[in-house]
């Protein structure tokens, strides 16, 4: 199980690094994409990397534009700032217009090269 759990982390980190600079992708989105159990475990992958990560992981939101809390109540405000930097604007209500700034995902040609199971489209949250 270790193992399938690793290899499900490394699918999904490799689809955050996708995200363009200017564009947000969810926690569901992230883990439809990469085959995860649910959105949780894309937020689990995520919050185990390190300080110094190059994996754009404030670039991940929940299903509603908002940024989910964490366990350190600085990360909240520190994610904000890094997307304001990268050009994404936030409404009046903290949210995020995904339908602005979320991301499509990755190209089909991408996911086929990096050896991702192509799944027919569902809805994605």
């Amino acid at each position: 199980m270790a193992g399938e759990t690793e290899t499900v982390y490394r699918k999904i980190l490799l689809v955050v690094r996708e995200i363009p600079l200017g564009r947000v992708a969810t926690y569901g989105q992230i883990a439809w994409i990469a085959g995860a159990a649910s959105p949780r475990m894309a937020g689990y992958a995520l919050g185990g990397l390190p300080a110094d990560t190059d994996v754009p992981w404030q670039r991940v939101v929940n299903s509603k534009g908002g940024i989910s809390p964490r366990g350190d109540p600085l990360a909240t405000d520190r994610q904000r700032k890094i997307l304001v930097e990268e050009g994404i604007r936030f409404q009046a209500d903290g949210r995020i217009d995904l339908g602005r700034f979320g991301w499509d995902g990755p190209d089909p040609e991408w996911l086929e090269a990096h050896d991702f199971t192509l799944l027919p489209w569902r809805a994605r949250s």
